[in-house]
């Protein structure tokens, strides 16, 4: 409780602001940096007064020694503005200054500071050849001053050092950041309708920039999957409303002329536009549950035996007036999920199918670390400029307009987006026979770019 309770605290404490965040932190950091090295300063000084004060008084009582020496004790009492006492070898005292009179300076062979008068002094001493001791208190009244001066000179300037510090990151992170608050307008008015709108960019080159460029390039890519997303609506509409219009208009034509129309030509229309929408409904959910990925199937699949497996539903089903040679397929193993690579094989064979003149070939082979698919047909082939174009969905090429040759529309994008879940990608080419050829290329261990998939359903749709 009482955790959640300091946690409460700070964070109700902490400033909302960026700006706010960045200034305090910034000041608290000089802060401390400067506290520190105030303090590594005054340190330094008084230790390096110190030393000079014992270095100059060591060399004055050296000197007064000498005098006494030579003139006698006269000479310390005729000090006037110092401090100073001549001791015998037991100590008593046989001589002292004016000064030095009223307090008794402590006799020690190291320098000590002791305090005469309310006045700090460096007291020293020095022996004499016949064992008397000469003791003088130097003052330290300069050294005091410029230590307090000092100090008073860093209480001043650390606060003031600190504000004009404070200030200036407010203004040059207000201001690196003013383009941040234009660009949240720009994004706040851009609404869902809106969406061809895009941020200005500066052109400087700096992470705002990059932050503008990332920015609208996600606008772009929300733009084409909306603009996609409509598209897709407006074809799955139009897609299904024929079934539906059929289904309706046999119904309405029983209920009101039942001598007209039997049962059983009823129930084979029921029968195969029920199929037809299931067709669609299956491979549109297919395709959403492939954008969306799932938990990811890296099984061992051999698309050879799958290519061998279409190769033979295709003689049985095409009669003998197709040609369907699979004389190419080689050894050929990919890790992936097996029924969504089957049905990327199947929807490939039944285009070539519908559109060959008499042959099809199907082929398989390895190259180090690439796996190869290509089918071929003898049709009329796809034009350059409408090659990207067969991909996208519901889209049939002009010859393909018919129901019952041109199929759902979704199975060349069933075909490219189970290839790219697997870290594929599918071409068309000009085939050797004439036609189109579908060449897909996917890695024999697609584990760094293996999309995420699973099962979607229990019976997958033909293109």
């Amino acid at each position: 409780m009482a955790e959640r309770g300091r946690d409460g605290l700070f964070s109700r404490l902490r400033p909302r602001s960026l700006r706010a965040r960045v200034t305090l932190g910034g000041v608290v950091v000089v802060a401390i940096a400067l506290g520190l090295g105030a303090l590594a300063f005054s340190v330094s000084l008084d230790h390096s007064l110190r030393a000079s004060a014992e270095n100059a008084a060591e060399l004055r009582v050296k000197a007064l020694a000498e005098e006494v020496q030579r003139q006698g004790p006269d000479v310390i009492t005729r000090l006037g503005d110092e401090a100073a006492r001549l001791v015998s070898a037991d100590g008593s005292e046989l001589a002292s200054s004016e000064d030095a009179a009223a307090a008794r300076l402590p006799v020690r062979e190291d320098p000590v500071v002791a305090v005469v008068d309310d006045e700090h002094v460096l007291v020293v001493s020095e022996d004499l050849d016949d064992g008397r001791e000469v003791v003088l208190a130097y003052s330290l009244e300069v050294d005091d001053d410029v230590s307090g001066t000092v100090g008073r000179l860093l209480v001043l300037a650390i606060p003031a050092l600190l504000a004009l510090f404070g200030l200036t990151i407010w203004l040059v992170v207000g201001r690196a950041l003013a383009p941040v608050a234009r660009i949240r307008g720009e994004v706040d008015a851009i609404g869902a309708d809106r969406l061809d709108r895009r941020v200005p960019e500066s052109g400087s080159g700096d992470e705002i920039a990059l932050l503008v460029g990332t920015m609208n390039r996600m606008l772009a890519r929300l733009d084409d999957s909306q603009q996609a997303q409509r598209r897709f609506v407006s074809d799955a509409s139009h897609e299904l409303r024929s079934p539906l219009a059929t289904l309706r208009q046999h119904a309405e034509l029983v209920h009101a002329h039942p001598e007209v129309t039997s049962a059983e030509e009823l129930s084979t229309v029921v029968i195969e536009e029920g199929a037809r929408l299931q067709t669609i409904v299956e491979a549109m959910l297919l395709l959403a549950r492939l954008d969306e990925g799932a938990p990811r199937r890296t099984d061992p699949v051999d698309l050879d035996d799958l290519a061998i497996s279409e190769l033979t539903r295709l003689r049985s089903t095409t009669g003998h007036g197709m040609e369907v040679d699979g004389t190419a397929i080689g050894p050929a193993r990919v890790s992936g999920d097996s029924r969504l690579l089957g049905q990327l094989v199947r929807n490939l064979a039944n285009n070539a199918a519908r559109h060959a003149s008499g042959r099809i070939a199907l082929g398989t082979w390895t190259d180090e670390a690439w796996v190869f698919l290509t089918v071929d047909d003898d049709g009329t082939g796809i034009p350059e400029d409408q090659r990207d174009r067969v991909f996208e969905r519901f889209v049939r090429l002009d010859e393909a307009r018919a129901r019952e040759a041109g199929g759902s529309g979704l199975g060349l994008a069933i075909v490219r987006a189970i290839a790219r879940a697997h870290g594929g990608e599918v071409l068309i080419e000009t085939s050797p026979r004439g036609g189109a050829r579908f060449t897909v290329t996917l890695p024999t261990h697609p584990e760094e770019c293996f999309r995420q998939l699973q099962d979607p359903f229990s019976t997958l749709p033909a293109g």
